[in-house]
């Protein structure tokens, strides 16, 4: 190796990470396990001074500590943005176009941008990265998705995980992930960045929907067929939406999301369904949550992209009835009983 190449190794990467949830909290811990220095934007200026003053998120995942060597707190983004390589987007994706809204293309010339988010731009129907490249006119092959059954509690707790990182441009998406590897985390790349962020999306749907069963008393039995029968209605949308022929669904990153979404404790929009299921409507369940839950925002999306594509998906179709024309989840969940196998 050069002393360049060696000198090169010895830098910190110099990493932004917009926004102040559970997941961008998990995400700094992970990635202050390496040679990282990472600039923090939160919204909340009364958080970032705690952080600065207390080395823990006041909000979130409280018990994590902050390595203040490492990481810098920020309450204007312009701030964290300077001289940074990759800038990680770790905000609920309905807040995205606001959060970025004073931004232009000139902060993400020769940046790399990592979507954090399981979600879809509301109204516009729109995957994150796809907004980030229509609205600042960034390539494709400068942005890549975080996905794998992860959650941020979990990382919290230091358990083993996995994550699967995808772009289009496998090397930037090998690079990225060399940064997350840890003593409690391993990651690896994949080229398949759509099949990834669109799975990532739908999960969270097919969460709602086994909370929405587990509200109304069913049991492990249909939620297994609910699930097994979620992974046909995936494939049913990626092979008309946008088809790969080497994708594995069976791997981490699309079943092994699916999976731990649909039953951990830590999901928050198997909560949120069960809240529904349970009898709360829709705005007291966001209400009591505190939380977003991305599921409620992406079923309208799934379900409007499903129907131009001209194909059927059931479970799809039954949560967005409940949850967007307060249908009686009772009566849908017996009507999808009919379409399961």
């Amino acid at each position: 190796m050069s002393q360049i190449e060696e000198l090169k190794k010895k830098i910190p990467t110099q990493i932004a990470v917009l926004g102040g949830g559970s997941w961008a909290t998990a995400l700094v811990k992970i990635l202050s396990e390496n040679q990282v220095k990472i600039k923090w934007w939160i919204r909340r200026k009364s958080d970032v001074d705690f952080i600065r003053k207390y080395n823990h998120n006041p909000s979130y995942l409280t018990d994590v500590a902050i390595n203040p060597r490492k990481v810098k707190t920020y309450h204007k983004m312009s701030d964290a943005l300077h001289g940074v390589e990759y800038i990680i987007l770790a905000v609920p994706a309905a807040f995205i176009p606001s959060t970025l809204k004073d931004l232009n293309k000139k902060h993400f010339e020769g940046r790399k941008v990592v979507s954090a988010i399981k979600g879809m731009i509301p109204e516009e129907n729109l995957l994150v990265t796809d907004w980030i490249e229509r609205a600042f006119n960034l390539p494709l092959g400068q942005t890549c998705v975080i996905a794998g059954p992860c959650h941020a509690e979990e990382v919290a707790l230091e358990k083993q995980s996995y994550l699967t990182i995808a772009s289009p441009n496998i090397a930037l998406a090998q690079s990225f992930s060399n940064l997350l590897n840890s003593r409690f985390l391993q990651s690896h790349a994949i080229d398949d960045l759509y099949g990834v962020e669109y799975c990532a999306v739908i999960k969270n749907i097919i969460a709602m929907a086994c909370g929405i069963t587990r509200g109304l008393g069913f049991g492990d039995n249909f939620q297994a067929v609910l699930v097994s029968n979620a992974m046909q209605e995936i494939k049913i949308f990626l092979d008309a939406v946008y088809p790969e022929a080497n994708r594995d669904l069976n791997s981490s990153g699309y079943l092994g999301d699916l999976l731990v979404t649909a039953y951990s404790q830590f999901s928050r929009n198997r909560t949120f369904g069960n809240m529904i299921g349970r009898g709360y409507s829709v705005k007291s369940a966001q209400i009591e949550m505190n939380m977003i839950a991305e599921g409620y925002y992406a079923v309208r999306s799934i379900y409007h992209i499903s129907r131009q594509h001209h194909i059927q998906l059931p479970i799809i179709e039954a949560v967005y009835a409940i949850v967007y024309e307060k249908a009686n989840p009772q009566a849908e969940m017996n009507k999808l009983k009919t379409f399961l196998k």
